[in-house]
């Protein structure tokens, strides 16, 4: 018990500091990930080496291993960026709280349940508080984007509301109806956020590795593509002899999801809520 308690606490205070950079810079330094990994795994077999049983360790070792593959598939499926999937593997490390694998696999389904619905409320509040900071831009943008679409959007609706029609009959069909019918909006909705609150013109000295760039940027004769693996450090030292400012595209700091879904985490742990569900 005292030894997953040491992990709860040594994952807690690690996720509060990179909560707290990741508000004030919009990044998390790779040291702190990487070291959580090694604090987390470090601890696991030198307990398994004194109790003469290293379950407690190759537990440690199977969670980074599963959640080393989560965080891969989120960051190339572009939902993460790279600083939020090296603290979702390093939690890997942490949450087998558990020497059984399966009470483990378990654990790992409750957090990600419970990380996916934090992760979409956070991002709604986020997304909303910024369209309200810059609602001008947001506005004119939303109505831009919709008018470009208004075919597609018309077309999405009407696919919607004849669902909604069966859903007279069928229950199922009227929820489905008014998924369908409100996507478009959703889409609309997050893609303006993302064009017009998310851009930011800074200082080339203020560039920072893994920044993302809004549009390509020519050097001479190359280009700097704006990809999602953002800038590294040659290509800011490029970018800092040629431009004085540049726009780039901020991502919200997500970082403080993982720590309210380690919270939510550790109190449904401790009252064992998880253990009805499965």
């Amino acid at each position: 018990m005292y030894e997953t308690i040491f992990l709860i606490i040594i994952a807690l205070i690690w996720i509060i500091f990179a909560s707290i950079q990741d508000l004030r810079k919009r990044e998390v330094a790779n040291w702190l990930n990487f070291s959580l990994i090694i604090f987390a795994l470090g601890f696991r077999f030198f307990y398994s080496f004194f109790l003469e049983n290293f379950n407690f360790f190759y537990q440690g070792l199977i969670g980074l291993g599963i959640f080393f593959i989560i965080g891969n598939l989120l960051y190339y499926g572009r939902m993460f960026a790279g600083g939020d999937a090296k603290l979702m593997i390093a939690l890997g490390a942490i949450l087998p709280l558990s020497s059984d694998f399966l009470i483990n696999i378990n654990f790992f389904i409750l957090f990600f349940l419970i990380f996916l619905f934090v992760g979409a409320f956070y991002g709604l509040i986020w997304s909303g508080f910024l369209s309200i900071r810059n609602f001008k831009e947001f506005k004119k943008e939303f109505s831009k984007r919709l008018n470009k679409n208004k075919k597609i959007v018309f077309f999405v609706m009407f696919l919607g509301l004849i669902l909604i029609v069966f859903g007279l009959i069928e229950n199922l069909f009227f929820s489905l109806g008014i998924l369908v019918f409100i996507i478009p909006y959703f889409y609309l909705y997050a893609k303006s956020v993302d064009e017009a609150c998310m851009i930011k013109e800074i200082k080339t000295n203020y560039l920072t590795e893994g920044d993302w760039l809004y549009k390509d940027i020519k050097i001479g004769k190359k280009s700097i593509k704006a990809n999602w693996d953002g800038l590294t450090k040659k290509q800011i030292k490029e970018i800092q002899r040629k431009y004085k400012k540049i726009k780039i595209r901020q991502g919200i700091p997500f970082i403080p999801v993982f720590l309210i879904s380690f919270l939510i985490f550790i109190y449904f742990w401790q009252i064992k809520l998880w253990n009805p569900f499965w």
